[in-house]
């Protein structure tokens, strides 16, 4: 066998080797052009030389459209459609057509209200999807979401990306042992569409969450200094905090010492579980949890409304299940 043919055949089956390595090619669309995030996640998908366990996962086609009375929905989105452009991404025209050119979706709509009118068509195509915060813009739409990707056979998950913060994941792993108190802080804007803590203030709650993890039972509302302030009761008694504040953090307690919670990585570790989410159909977050999550976040508007008082998370999810 001549050297030329020989030096052929490696290079067949270099090429094969690599080909085998490749991961397969996952297409991702975009519904919502009206938050950061858009822009954020198809930087980092789109790279020139993206992260290994992001490789063959492009951003291909987005749905822009925004919400018409929310200001800031408005507003962003004329720029963020010519920045997704020149990100090589194609804006089409409706959500049908969207489905029908990707494998997943990501439901970035900064607006929780619609997302369970477009998720349908999602659902309908049998597309796993992402939904960033908030997931809906009410306690009952979240649990109709969930109920009805159950139904289609659709894998689907929400999160904040406080959730990936490293001392948060490391608390949850037990670093600290059993937790007993957790208090974490966040920026709490509001939008007078939705529930207080919907808009922003999930960022604190997720990641108070992500170290206590399910089991709360209740939750009273006060403010101090202006600030809001949520305290939670889980199981065991042990007690969850969520602190209106500046930035992200927070302190957790545990059995084995303290430690700090809260912290806020960037984007890359939250898109790195929506990538394994889409390669896999196993989400990172249990729907139990994330409607727990908005539980407290709706009790502690009940508790508002009841100057103060006690709220027990049962209620508010018989009631949002009965509407």
């Amino acid at each position: 066998m001549s050297r030329f043919v020989i030096a052929l055949l490696l290079v067949s089956f270099g090429a094969a080797f690599a080909f085998a390595d490749e991961p397969k090619q996952i297409r991702i669309g975009i519904i919502g052009l009206d938050t950061s995030h858009c822009i954020a996640f198809t930087k980092i998908l789109n790279a020139e030389k993206p992260a290994p366990e992001l490789a063959n996962c492009p951003v291909v086609a987005v749905y822009p459209k925004g919400s018409p009375d929310i200001a800031s929905s408005v507003s962003r989105v004329p720029d963020y459609t010519k920045q997704i452009k020149e990100l090589g991404v194609e804006v089409v025209e409706t959500i049908d057509e969207l489905v029908s050119r990707v494998d997943a979706v990501l439901l970035e709509t900064n607006d929780g209200r619609p997302h369970l009118e477009q998720v349908r068509p999602v659902l309908k195509a049998g597309k796993p999807v992402f939904i960033d915060k908030p997931i809906a813009g009410s306690l009952q739409d979240a649990i109709t979401i969930f109920r009805e990707a159950d139904q289609a056979g659709v894998p689907l998950f929400s999160s904040s990306s406080l959730r990936f913060g490293k001392n948060s994941q490391a608390a949850r792993s037990g670093k600290l042992g059993e937790i007993t108190r957790c208090e974490t802080h966040s920026p709490a804007s509001i939008e007078k569409t939705h529930p207080d803590l919907f808009w922003y203030g999930i960022h604190g709650v997720e990641a108070l969450f992500t170290v206590m993890g399910t089991g709360c039972n209740s939750v009273q509302r006060t403010t101090e200094d202006g600030k809001i302030v949520v305290t939670g009761k889980w199981e065991g008694d042990r007690v969850g905090i969520f602190r209106e504040g500046k930035g992200y953090g927070g302190n957790a307690v545990g059995e084995n010492g303290e430690g700090d919670v809260g912290s806020y990585d960037g984007y890359q570790p939250l898109v790195v579980e929506i990538i394994k989410f889409f390669r896999t159909g196993k989400p990172p977050v249990a729907s139990q949890e994330t409607l727990e999550i908005y539980a407290f976040m709706e009790a502690a508007d009940e508790s508002k409304r009841q100057g103060g008082a006690e709220v027990t998370l049962e209620s508010v999810m018989k009631k949002a299940a009965s509407q």
